[in-house]
């Protein structure tokens, strides 16, 4: 890759854009708070399992959703943007996506970084959830669409590990050592949702949705989902 586009690229999926990801756990606080998640073994093994559960959904979307704005193919990512949010199965994460996504997307028309085609089609959506700002501003920086999609999920998974660091609590090594040892996990996962067709997308994570709506009254909290 380019280093122009490398660059582009590390600054979308900075954890530090300002888009509030690290005001989110994704479940995970519920599974720490009732104690499935408790040191490094079992934070790996949760964040395995999530990126298993992103690389069968959440991940081909973004991956369709990349390609139907490279060729500005406004009907494709009105239909995915709209499957995505119909799958959002709780409250949380519904609002989650849809909170990111808004502050996503206007920072790309902000910066107006995309063109005219593009920013049409992204207005013209009624709600915008992280996916569709995600790929319509990787689309507007002309990062690769296997990098884009290896940089979205490597800031998910930064995300989980350092959601682990602060609450398990795990030290500073062992968030890196964790993270260090998901890089191929991810990269297998990125190329699983690259191969799959329309009808073997699924969302069904029965227990992580039981913990996400758990997690929306849980007593003490510190994350929004």
């Amino acid at each position: 890759m380019q280093s122009a586009l490398l660059l582009r690229l590390l600054q979308l999926a900075s954890p530090s854009l300002p888009i509030g990801a690290y005001t989110y756990s994704q479940g995970l606080e519920s599974a720490i708070e009732q104690g499935s998640v408790n040191n490094e073994s079992s934070a790996k093994a949760w964040i395995i399992e999530s990126l298993s559960i992103v690389a069968d959904f959440e991940a081909p979307i973004v991956w369709r959703l990349l390609k139907a704005f490279s060729a500005r193919d406004a009907e494709a990512v009105n239909y995915w943007t709209e499957c995505f949010i119909a799958a959002r199965d709780t409250a949380e994460f519904r609002a989650e996506t849809i909170q990111m996504g808004y502050s996503l997307a206007k920072l790309v028309m902000d910066l107006k970084v995309a063109d005219e085609s593009l920013r049409t089609i992204l207005a013209n959506q009624s709600e915008i959830p992280l996916p569709t700002a995600f790929a319509c501003a990787a689309e507007a920086l002309a990062v690769p669409h296997e990098a884009a999609l290896l940089g979205m999920m490597f800031s998910m998974i930064e995300n989980q590990v350092l959601v682990c660091v602060k609450s398990v609590p795990l030290g500073q090594v062992s968030g890196q050592n964790l993270l260090l040892s998901l890089h191929a996990a991810i990269e297998h996962a990125a190329q699983h949702a690259q191969q799959l067709d329309d009808d073997e997308l699924s969302n069904w994570a029965p227990g992580l949705s039981l913990l996400s709506m758990q997690h929306e009254i849980q007593y003490s909290r510190v994350y929004r989902s």
